[in-house]
């Protein structure tokens, strides 16, 4: 039967037969394998191996078990809340641990040599984050470190490194217990092996992580066993549970991803989420900065991202992990040690150096190479993407096939821009109704938020393109036009693909993927001599789309799993909703991309349209007006709790005159603005009828440096708009004081002001010079960072932490100055003392604040002093 003529589309003549033309089930078909496959990949990204007990020892003696670090990771969480300086760290989890390491040595393998040192530490350094400086200080905090000898006489070393301290209010069990209990049984294993590995490998326990990374500085810094370490392996959490993913390699060490591809057998890299990480989109740090940064050590950063609601919350406890858990992380990290301890590279000098390219296939195969190889690799992929599928078109009018290709690239373009204007559009106005946020417990309602107002746009594109651009003179039939414009597909992104690659952007594999699988069925159509036929390029085609909606539909759900638990933490001055819509745009473009232009082949597009526009639109009555778009949880309404979280600190601030006297007082409670959706709750729960003010509204804020308020995370407090409310003075029974000692005259135009610092109790220090006036050095370092900048004024923030009770210690500000300047024209100086996990300086008034707060929000308490002077 000869083809028949494709007519233009329009109203009249939809019912034109054509042999090209998809019956409406054609694209429930397509959407459902979309899901289909989107459910496919989010239950491999949580399938984790069965864990191993005590009783498979015998079948399996050198394997990692997951029953014996499962016994570890109790004691750690069963001790509670550990921040540094707390007895629970310093005492009770630094004891356990010690225990548990002797244990090990008692009941190594004779041919073993364990060597176990406590180290106690106290150093400084500077630190940077989004554009702010600070002066990180820490006194007497605690390593344990443990060598395990290996028989190499040179004595190079692996480094693997946990933290057990933790924030206050939770028990840590994911950040970082779990990491610490997998340490202990891999420690367990190697020890009890009958042959050393060929190098030594080295454990480290650090006590305070969660204080700016401080602990991992003063080994790498300070230890005499960190000169031989030649590589690392960080082990983190930035969730709770589920796989742990290699976020960061290297840095150009190629050689690293090497050992990973050969011993990982279920990997879980992407190179994308290193470039993710080292943007800042990712509010935290880890260790992995101190080791390469003060140590100069290559290494590989691994995290646990499932379930991020839990993270830093009451509810990163055992309740919500499993055994299988611990297994997965210890059969990785088992085997990647001994790969790494008996690896020629680990004794080399001279190793290559270079980027590397590397990512997992939803977890069945790893791709790995040079940076350098990847440009080519792209290169290649998006010439071949554009000529193989032309070829096909070998004996049609090249201005036919031309204007179609186009066609498929002005819709994919254009598709693009009005999904993002629709998508931000239904943001804003969410937002605007105070709706936001809605997603963040049923992440399935983005996919009616925004998936689907984003492929309604790509719909109306083509629907628009084929109503008035058809050309009613072309040759080509219906399924031709079609395959014309999934070439302009391959256009759009090659071009997305040359662009990420240009600009040295590793990730433009995540679209080169694509383009390979489009290349797959492009060649196989052409040696089939398939373009023609009526339907068999199109089974071909859907067949090559196949491993791309894996590869797309893994994507969305990792990016979703982690980035829409940080949206709680994200602050309040930026709006979730437009970050969710783009990625939810960005998703749908990603899966769906090569099926829209068959829309145009569609019976009753309209038909299809409207059903769109109905799930788009019951979604938003769910959304906002159900019990579902409720965005928290906790433990009674669900059983994977999505808290809101929020930091209430009880304050007591003292204002002193220029000679030191007492000049007045106030005190109050200070809210952090943690997500979109805080000061909503603040108002309807803690506060009806009371005045809160915005902390930079503050009239101390226009007086005081840095609004004299209780800085402890000085990126935090900065960028997130936190409130005030007028409260009665906390209870306190310590405090941490800067006793003003002195002046020395170093020059006619430097002062030397000395102090004597007190208290063992966590703290910070702003240093403001006044107006010509300059810090050109002081004790802390041998160098003075460049000011934060905050409310107009620039100060030099100084953080402290103390593990262990120390001494008295002096502190010198070297200060100069153009012109002399009177008393208290000097210097502001303002000195915070920060109490976490104090209970009993809760006042009854603070308690009954903390009671208003609903059982859905995770509250960590604290208590401040602030003391304020000028020089």
């Amino acid at each position: 039967m000869p083809q028949q003529k494709r007519v233009r589309f329009k109203e009249d003549e939809q019912q034109v037969k054509n042999l090209h033309h998809l019956e409406s089930g054609a694209v429930y078909g397509a959407l459902l394998i979309v899901v289909g496959c989107g459910l496919l990949t989010s239950y491999l990204g949580t399938r984790l191996p069965p864990a191993l007990t005590v009783r498979d020892l015998e079948r399996a003696p050198n394997a990692f078990i997951a029953e014996r670090a499962w016994a570890s990771l109790k004691t750690l969480n069963d001790l509670g809340p550990k921040p540094a300086g707390s007895q629970a760290n310093e005492v009770l989890a630094y004891e356990f641990l010690l225990k548990e390491v002797q244990r090990i040595n008692a009941s190594k393998h004779d041919g073993q040599q364990l060597e176990v040192d406590s180290q106690t530490v106290t150093g400084a350094f500077s630190i940077s984050l989004l554009n702010q400086s600070m002066t990180s200080v820490y006194r007497n905090v605690q390593n344990l470190v443990v060598r395990l000898a290996g028989s190499d006489v040179r004595q190079h070393a692996l480094l693997l490194n946990c933290h057990f301290d933790t924030v206050a209010s939770s028990p840590g069990a994911s950040d970082d217990g779990a990491s610490c209990a997998v340490m202990l049984e891999i420690l367990r294993v190697l020890s009890r092996r009958p042959v050393r590995t060929r190098h030594t490998v080295t454990f480290l326990f650090n006590g305070a992580e969660e204080t700016m990374l401080q602990a991992a500085h003063g080994f790498i810094t300070q230890h005499p066993w960190a000169a031989d370490v030649r590589a690392f392996l960080n082990l983190e959490s930035s969730g709770s549970g589920g796989k742990e993913v290699l976020f960061q390699a290297g840095p150009h060490y190629p050689w690293l991803i090497e050992a990973y591809a050969r011993a990982i057998r279920h990997p879980f890299a992407h190179t994308v989420g290193e470039e993710i990480f080292q943007l800042g989109l990712i509010p935290s740090d880890t260790d992995f900065r101190m080791f390469r940064d003060y140590g100069e050590v290559p290494g590989m950063d691994f995290a646990h991202i499932a379930n991020g609601y839990r993270y830093h919350t009451r509810y990163d406890s055992m309740d919500f992990l499993s055994l299988d858990v611990l297994q997965r992380t210890g059969d990785n990290v088992l085997a990647l040690t001994l790969d790494l301890a008996e690896s020629d590279e680990l004794a080399a000098s001279d190793l290559p150096v270079g980027e590397t390219v590397f990512f997992d296939f939803i977890g069945l195969a790893f791709v790995h190479y040079s940076a350098s190889s990847g440009r080519l690799i792209n290169l290649a992929v998006v010439v071949l993407s554009l000529i193989v599928p032309l070829m096909c078109f070998a004996r049609a009018r090249f201005d036919d096939v031309l204007r179609e290709v186009i066609v498929g690239l002005v819709g994919t373009v254009f598709g693009t821009v009005f999904s993002i204007i629709a998508c931000t559009t239904i943001a804003r106005q969410l937002d605007f109704f105070g709706k936001s946020m809605t997603w963040y417990t049923n992440t399935h309602l983005i996919l009616g938020l925004y998936c689907c107002p984003a492929l309604l746009s790509h719909c109306f594109v083509y629907l628009f393109l084929t109503t008035f651009y058809t050309n009613s003179k072309s040759n080509l039939s219906l399924g031709q036009m079609t395959q014309a414009r999934l070439v302009g597909v391959n256009v759009f992104w090659s071009v997305v693909t040359l662009a990420a690659t240009v600009a040295g952007y590793r990730s433009g594999y995540i679209p080169m993927v694509l383009l390979v699988c489009s290349l797959a069925s492009s060649t196989l159509n052409l040696l089939f001599n398939a373009s023609r036929t009526h339907r068999a390029w199109m089974y071909i085609h859907l067949a090559g789309q196949l491993p791309a909606l894996l590869w797309a539909t893994n994507f969305y759900n990792v990016l979703i799993a982690l980035f829409v638990p940080i949206t709680g933490r994200f602050g309040g001055s930026r709006n979730p909703e437009v970050f969710i819509s783009l990625l939810a745009a960005g998703g749908t473009l990603l899966c769906c991309s090569y099926l829209i232009p068959f829309i145009a082949q569609l019976r009753k597009m309209m038909n299809f349209t409207a059903k769109l526009s109905a799930i788009i639109v019951l979604t938003l009555v769910l959304a906002c007006l159900s019990p579902l778009g409720m965005p928290y949880r906790d433990e009674s309404m669900a059983t994977e709790p999505t808290p809101q979280r929020h930091y209430v600190t009880h304050t007591f601030r003292v204002f002193h005159d220029e000679f030191g006297l007492y000049k007045s007082t106030d005190s109050g409670f200070l809210f952090q603005e943690m997500d979109r959706n805080t000061r909503a709750t603040i108002e309807e729960f803690v506060a009806p009828g009371e005045s809160l003010t915005p902390m930079r509204q503050m009239d101390s804020c226009q007086t005081e440096l840095f609004c004299a308020l209780p800085f402890y995370s000085l990126w935090h407090q900065m960028r997130f708009n936190n409130y005030w409310l007028p409260g009665p003075e906390p209870l306190y029974d310590n405090m941490v004081t800067m006793a003003y000692l002195g002046t020395e005259q170093l020059d006619s135009h430097t002062q030397r002001l000395l102090f004597a610092m007190e208290g063992s109790i966590q703290s910070s220090i702003v240093v403001g010079p006044k107006e010509g006036v300059q810090l050109v050095g002081w004790s802390l370092l041998d160098h003075v960072p460049r000011p934060a900048k905050f409310g107009g004024r620039e100060g030099h923030f100084v953080f402290i932490t103390h593990g262990l009770p120390g001494k008295a210690w002096n502190v010198t500000l070297d200060l100069r100055y153009d012109q002399p300047k009177p008393t208290g024209e000097l210097v502001d100086i303002v000195v915070t003392t920060k109490f976490w996990e104090y209970h009993h300086m809760h006042t009854p008034e603070f308690e009954q604040l903390l009671a208003k707060f609903p059982s859905w929000s995770h509250v960590v308490p604290s208590v401040a002093l602030v003391s304020v002077f000028p020089l």
